[in-house]
């Protein structure tokens, strides 16, 4: 297996995986932001930074891996079970299905007086019948794959997270806080522009909620962080 006979699987995996990658980055940023900056603001050792940056890290990227992974198998499991309605529904005749069809619509959020009006005009026609179940049982999206969605948000989260905790790798600790927010704010920026392109938001937006959300995110972390200082400093 060569390198060209890969890349057209995982440009597929990547386009198909646009929405978990940025939900995991976005995850990645905020939580260790928080949390970093939690533990910056009461010690000047950037090895306790670390550790916890780390740790968090490490921690938050596992646990957002297993979530997607389990997202995307019940995704997968509803779609195979929609599919085997599809076949029953195939091997009934018309009568039945027409018997089943308000219960459906209503399902589907129709009114009792727009389903009643919507079954009488098409129990008399087989094909429309069928027709009509198969639109309400349609899948909108592709299964994703179980896998290839943990790998992503595992990459992702955990890449992201360690954006903020660069800055205190290379840099004293009262230079590195400074450095950390203006990177992470820049990668928050580019997320929300990210996420308004994925689903067709206002850019100007979504970009002021995910900075908004990073921002409320360090604050809370600095004010637990002082606030448990404060009161168990020994």
């Amino acid at each position: 297996m060569t390198i060209a006979s890969i890349l057209p699987g995982l440009k597929r995996s990547l386009v198909a995986s646009a929405g978990t990658i940025v939900f995991g980055m976005e995850d990645g940023t905020v939580s260790i932001f928080g949390l970093i900056f939690g533990v910056a603001a009461t010690t000047t050792s950037s090895s306790a930074v670390l550790i916890a940056g780390a740790s968090g890290a490490a921690a938050a990227a596992v646990s957002m891996m297993a979530g997607a992974y389990l997202d995307a198998e019940t995704s997968q499991a509803e779609m195979k079970q929609n599919e085997a309605r599809r076949r029953a529904d195939l091997a009934r005749g018309p009568a039945a299905l027409a018997a089943e069809l308000p219960d459906r619509l209503a399902e589907a959020g129709l009114t009792p007086d727009l389903a009643a009006a919507l079954t009488g005009a098409v129990q008399d026609r087989p094909e429309a019948l069928k027709a009509v179940l198969f639109t309400l049982q349609a899948d909108l999206e592709a299964p994703m794959n179980p896998r290839e969605q943990a790998l992503w948000m595992l990459l992702a989260d955990f890449l992201s997270a360690a954006v903020p905790i660069v800055p205190f790798i290379l840099l004293p600790i009262s230079e590195a806080r400074f450095v950390s927010a203006a990177v992470t704010l820049s990668l928050l920026v580019a997320l929300g522009v990210g996420r308004a392109l994925i689903a067709k938001r206002n850019i100007a937006r979504t970009v002021a909620e995910t900075v908004l959300i990073g921002i409320a995110a360090a604050l809370a972390g600095v004010a637990i962080g002082m606030a448990f200082n404060h009161f168990f400093k020994t």
